[in-house]
């Protein structure tokens, strides 16, 4: 199933750890709405930092050059 879909295992690695998260940010939070999503987000953001910094966790992101938007051939309409 994973060589037919391959971006569901990231998806789901990237879900379970978002949920374990969030209940360490619910167990910090006190049952305050605003303290909670702050907490988790927190906690969020020091733990994917630091897999980050680490190298264990890498983004591979790739930029395509668009061609000039002058070199574009204009439209033809056929009656």
């Amino acid at each position: 199933m994973f060589e037919q879909y391959p971006w569901i295992e990231p998806v789901l690695i990237g879900a379970l750890v978002v949920f374990v998260l969030d209940l360490i940010g619910n167990l910090i939070s006190f049952s305050n709405r605003f303290m909670n999503a702050l907490a988790t987000a927190i906690v969020f953001a020091v733990v994917f930092g630091g897999l980050l910094y680490s190298g264990v966790l890498r983004l591979d992101v790739t930029t395509v050059a668009a061609p000039p938007a002058g070199t574009m051939a204009p439209a033809t309409t056929t009656p």
